[in-house]
């Protein structure tokens, strides 16, 4: 059906003279606009709603859902996620996220890109063409994040013009080289002039670099973890995205933000959240009922997971629940604990029927061949004391920013060790892509470890291998298995593997169906408590410590990263 066909037929069945194609009957829609709720019906063409309201009641539909007085909401955006960190391939992570109401996701896929470069892209435009929810794919901006790590890949100011404006592209991704921008960059300021909007990532930025950082383009960031931060970003005109992730945890100090004179400007995102959390906590539907509970406005909250969140990217299409406006719709049968009873993206319920039908295009096979280094020795770990010049890495639970601790570290022979009483264990990174065969020294300060190591192929943003552990010998076991099993997760405890989950994707993510991979994660983080560690979400936080773009230091492939700084030690 043409386009002038199409728009005709849409007037006429407004009006009752011809029939919807579809019906969700007896709802209570929650408007977004005022707070009202309206008895009545939403009518659907294709994606489209063609009416809303008490109007509707009696106008006719070839097919019909009966919502049983559940209240009707627009479908919930999250803003800023990262799909490969859910360890999911998209497909599998719609199945995990559409029921909780989640029917547009913007994603940064610069984990993917980093190791496949702009082959990642495609991957993902070609995902996003057969999935039921929007992916709306944003160009990684930052591949490398910096100069200060060794990375898969490169993307350059001209990758970027090649692919803007493709279907499913909108914008750029976060800009995490607040120092490229700053210092006037052209590689840099070339990449921001060519896609808009602009994905902001800027942790703990303020007075003149936040303007000068807001005069670039950029429009957001999810990086805030106080009140005074967000506040001062929020009266320069930066809108908010209140992150709740797997290992950043923003919500509970960024919740008194929720209000409607603030609302907005403000939208939620996850950016980082596995679906064994997910299982747990639910997705963006947890975070608006943990709000409401904590006696935000319902309807500022509301809108911060619709309205406000389409505006602030760059989709008027959606947002409310109105004629001309896509139909994602959620039915919520207890709007304060946002109980999510079905999902319809762009006028299909979400279900397995719906899942089945949906042919998604297979995981390229050079994505399943991406560990390229040599296995390791004990040697390889020594750490000299005439070499070392550092801080040790101090972990903030819950944060992805670090603390710097200055630490006598014990000594033999002129080779520094890890100090179980100080809480103080050895750190290593090790280039992966097959480039220089660097390894990142250092030392680690939360983890709580008594005995064993853990290693991970997830290592944001460049994704080398990255573990941590209390004796050389279970390091080397960790990282040599990762290496030969192509990426993942493992634990070692004494010479023994105690867990290992493999993600074969890029070493990021698996093709396993979402539920094993909750299974799976909840099973390997059982086995980490043998190791008497004490962070929640271990594998996150040593994801996170590779990534020099969040202060305050970081180890890359390359040696100890004073980010503050941005150089290294």
């Amino acid at each position: 059906m043409d386009t002038m066909t199409t728009l005709k037929k849409n007037i006429a069945t407004a009006l009752g003279e011809e029939k919807a194609l579809f019906a969700i009957r007896n709802v209570k829609i929650f408007h977004m606009t005022d707070g009202s709720v309206e008895e009545g019906d939403i009518l659907i063409n294709g994606d489209r709603i063609v009416g809303a309201g008490a109007c509707c009641k009696d106008l006719p539909a070839e097919k019909e859902f009966d919502a049983e007085g559940a209240y009707a909401l627009p479908g919930f955006i999250d803003t800023h996620v990262h799909i490969e960190s859910s360890m999911l391939t998209p497909g599998e992570y719609e199945k995990c996220v559409l029921p909780h109401g989640v029917t547009t996701v913007v994603c940064d896929p610069h984990e993917l890109s980093n190791v496949a470069g702009t082959a990642a892209w495609d991957y993902f435009i070609s995902c996003a063409d057969h999935m039921a929810m929007d992916l709306i794919i944003r160009l990684s901006s930052c591949v490398p994040a910096t100069h200060l790590e060794t990375s898969g890949a490169e993307i350059s100011s001209k990758d970027i013009l090649a692919y803007a404006g493709r279907k499913h592209v909108c914008g750029l991704g976060e800009m995490m080289n607040v120092p490229g921008v700053l210092f006037r960059d052209e590689e840099i300021l070339k990449k921001l002039l060519y896609c808009t909007p602009v994905d902001g990532h800027a942790p703990l930025l303020k007075g003149n670099p936040l303007n000068a950082y807001l005069v670039s383009g950029v429009e957001n960031c999810h990086e805030s973890t106080c009140l005074e931060e967000a506040e001062e970003k929020l009266r320069r005109g930066m809108n908010i995205l209140i992150r709740e992730g797997s290992t950043a945890k923003n919500l509970e100090a960024l919740y008194p933000l929720i209000t409607l004179k603030n609302s907005p400007f403000l939208a939620f995102c996850t950016d980082d959240r596995n679906p064994a959390d997910i299982r747990k906590r639910r997705h963006i539907d947890g975070m608006i009922a943990y709000c409401i509970e904590k006696g935000a406005d319902i309807l500022a909250v509301y809108r911060t997971a619709t309205m406000s969140a389409a505006r602030i990217a760059s989709l008027p299409d959606r947002g409310i629940i109105a004629p001309g406006k896509r139909a994602d719709i959620v039915l919520i049968s207890d709007l304060e604990k946002c109980k999510v009873e079905h999902t319809f993206a762009a006028g299909k319920k979400a279900d397995e029927t719906l899942f089945a039908s949906l042919d998604l295009p297979p995981v390229p096979e050079t994505f399943l061949h991406s560990i390229r280094r040599e296995k390791i020795c004990v040697s390889d770990l020594v750490i000299k004391k005439e070499e070392w010049r550092g801080d040790v890495i101090g972990i903030i639970p819950g944060n992805l920013i670090t603390e710097k601790i200055h630490a006598v570290l014990p000594e033999k022979e002129g080779i520094l060790y890890g100090d179980e009483e100080q809480d103080i264990q050895k750190l290593f990174v090790l280039e992966r892509h097959g480039k220089n065969g660097n390894i990142g020294k250092g030392f680690v300060q939360g983890f709580g470890m008594r005995c064993g190591a853990i290693a991970t192929s997830v290592g944001h943003d460049s994704h080398n291998i990255c573990v941590t552990g209390t004796n050389d010998e279970d390091i080397v076991l960790a990282v040599n298995l990762l290496i030969e099993k192509g990426g993942g997760f493992t634990v070692v405890r004494e010479g023994k593997i105690l867990a290992f989950y493999p993600l074969e994707v890029g070493g990021l993510m698996s093709q396993a169906p979402f539920e094993e991979t909750a299974k799976a994660l909840e099973e390997i983080l059982a086995k980490v408590r043998e190791t008497s560690c004490k962070i929640e979400e271990p594998f996150m936080a040593l994801a996170f410590l590779p990534l020099p773009v969040i202060p305050a230091v970081k180890l890359t492939d390359k040696g100890l990263v004073d980010v503050e700084k941005f150089c290294f030690y």
